[in-house]
């Protein structure tokens, strides 16, 4: 009975012994299993992790509408800037309104003018020479070259005022002209037209004519 009793208990023993092997097997088995698992969703995570800025990145390589709109804004602003500014038409009134105030007081050019007339009428007449050729040849050519010049100032005037008041018409389209510059050209333009009025009317003699002799 003793030598039973034994077997059974190391039977038993060795019984025991395979079952926790089994269990430490299991549990090793289970260990390496969550183990691979925990090393997959490691290297998954750092894929993810790897792949998100690229996703992120992808908006930043293309034009927001803010951006478009902004650069809409900046060529716009750079059309306005290299389209005219209405600087030469400003200019141009101004000229036409000056030439047209020369042609009525006068201007350097006339006045050498005439003295160079006055001076080859003296070179081409003596003291023969009766009344009415000394006034013409002292005078009135003198004052023909003065209202010769006085008209090519005002048509000159008359003209540049014209082409500023015409300039829009030809420049950019729903671009209004400065009513100062308008107001200015208008004034030289009526400025020609009258100095050149006056010019006519001196060289022909018509007004302030040469006295009558004899």
């Amino acid at each position: 009975m003793g030598t039973k009793t034994v077997d059974e208990t190391g039977v038993k023993t060795d019984e025991r012994k395979t079952d926790e092997r089994k269990t430490d097997e299991a549990t090793q088995a289970a260990a390496s299993t969550e183990a691979a698992e925990a090393t997959e969703a490691s290297e998954a995570a750092e894929k993810a992790g790897t792949d998100a800025p690229d996703d992120n990145d992808t908006p930043d390589d293309t034009d927001t509408p803010e951006d478009a709109d902004v650069t809409g804004k900046t060529d716009g602003t750079d059309g306005t800037e290299a389209g005219p500014t209405g600087v030469g038409q400003g200019a141009g009134a101004v000229v036409s309104a000056g030439l047209g105030i020369v042609s009525l007081t006068g201007s350097w050019v006339g006045t050498v003018a005439s003295a160079r007339e006055s001076l080859m009428g003296q070179l081409q007449t003596s003291s023969s020479s009766d009344v009415g050729t000394l006034i013409e040849k002292g005078y009135g050519n003198a004052w023909q070259a003065t209202a010769m010049w006085g008209g090519i100032f005002a048509l000159v005037a008359l003209i540049v005022g014209v082409v500023v008041l015409a300039r829009p018409a030809f420049g950019a389209p729903g671009r209004p002209q400065a009513p100062w510059i308008k107001s200015v050209a208008w004034a030289g333009v009526a400025l020609g037209v009258i100095g050149l009025l006056l010019a006519v009317l001196k060289y022909t003699d018509v007004l302030l004519g040469l006295p009558a002799t004899g």
